[in-house]
């Protein structure tokens, strides 16, 4: 088993009541299964989850990725758009 620690950020803090947690994982799960992983656990982040936005090791991974051992998995809700205020003039 490798042993990993995962962050939740805004409001996904908020969902879970968890900002870190430690978990032990299989070695080659992907982030695609860590989330399902998560769902598990916290059924609450089922609908966030397609749109998270996750950084391993502080880069941008995709669903595919493979978690290493003592790796840090940190999700970040989905960023809005903005408010429609503002136009684009050129």
């Amino acid at each position: 088993m490798n042993t990993i620690t995962v962050l939740f950020f805004a409001n996904l803090k908020d969902l879970t009541g968890d900002r870190k947690k430690s978990l032990e994982i299989t070695p080659g799960l992907t982030i695609s299964g860590l989330k399902n992983k998560l769902i598990k656990v916290y059924p609450q982040l089922r609908q966030y989850m397609p749109a998270v936005i996750v950084s391993l090791n502080h880069e941008f991974a995709g669903n595919d990725a493979q978690i290493p051992d003592q790796a840090e998995v940190a999700f970040f809700p989905p960023v809005s758009g903005g408010n429609g205020e503002h136009e684009n003039h050129l």
